[in-house]
């Protein structure tokens, strides 16, 4: 996987809040034009549905055609693959995961998020078959997809329009993840560590694929704290060197020994996930306008 453009792009957790009716949307706009909003207000948002159940290729469509030209989506990996199965007797589950139409975004589909359970700890073996199965680019999922069961039956996609790379992003939540073995897993497997801000969860910054992923769920409340002024400042300076290809001063280092070389410019995924009090829009819209006059020169979106 190569580095596309060095393109920054923040955005928010999911679209549709009741609480955000009246604040974020204003009074009265029809629930059906919330994602068209809010794809205008921010430069990326993360699917939610896709965690929970499979979704409808008309729905990936939909999406598409509703969000304007250069909008990217991140899509969750689905809980029952990571929560239920636990990577067991997946092959099945994440052929039908592909079929159920992701690859409908075409263009506008970004990066994998595969969330795992707090209860889950790190297995070597068990990792490297997950990771071993996840298609690489569009023609390896479509393939995948093939291989779908009756699940899906009558609503199927199986095909991309043509080859395109595929990212994937994994959000630990046990620190038995703090090892040097998972991040050298990672990296092998070009797959990136999300670098999740939470109250509960471990935190670390190994940069271990050719793009970053961040998740911004509150670092005092967590989905409902928002960030201050100069919290922003703060994520806004290390976004900004990673994007460079480059690292902070003081990175927080599952393994300091692997810590790469500083290379060309990577494109970063900013999502916050405080979805609660309203705070992700109003904090996506400060970090944007802050990450514009730190990177000048370079897209955020």
């Amino acid at each position: 996987m190569t580095s596309r453009s060095g393109t920054i792009r923040v955005g928010i957790s999911g679209w549709a809040y009741a609480e955000w009716r009246g604040s974020f949307y204003p009074k009265g706009l029809r629930h059906s034009a919330e994602l068209a909003y809010a794809s205008r207000e921010v430069g990326s948002i993360e699917i939610n549905g896709t965690h929970y159940s499979l979704q409808h290729p008309d729905s990936f469509r939909r999406w598409y055609e509703e969000t304007p030209d250069h909008f990217i989506f991140a899509v969750k990996g689905s809980r029952f693959i990571t929560h239920a199965q636990q990577w067991r007797d997946i092959a099945t589950p994440l052929a039908n995961f592909f079929a159920s139409g992701v690859l409908r975004l075409d263009e506008k589909l970004g990066p994998f998020l595969w969330q795992f359970p707090p209860r889950f700890r790190f297995d070597p073996k068990r990792l490297e078959d997950f990771f071993s199965l996840l298609p690489c680019d569009s023609e390896a999922a479509a393939e995948l997809a093939a291989h779908h069961d009756h699940r899906l039956a009558g609503r199927v996609w199986t095909r991309t329009e043509r080859r395109r790379p595929l990212w994937h992003a994994i959000e630990i939540r046990h620190k038995s993840f703090l090892d040097p073995d998972f991040a050298a897993l990672l990296r092998r497997h070009q797959i990136a560590l999300v670098f999740a801000d939470s109250v509960e969860w471990p935190y670390a910054e190994d940069v271990t694929a050719d793009f970053v992923y961040l998740r911004l769920h509150g670092s005092e409340e967590l989905y409902a704290s928002g960030y201050s002024d100069q919290a922003l400042d703060w994520w806004a300076a290390r976004i900004a060197r990673w994007a460079q290809g480059r690292e902070p001063d003081d990175p927080r280092l599952i393994a300091p020994e692997q810590k790469p070389a500083a290379r060309g410019a990577r494109d970063v995924f900013v999502y916050f996930d405080n979805t609660a009090k309203i705070r992700a829009p109003a904090d996506a819209r400060s970090l944007i306008s802050k990450l514009r006059s730190f990177t000048p020169s370079r897209p955020v979106m």
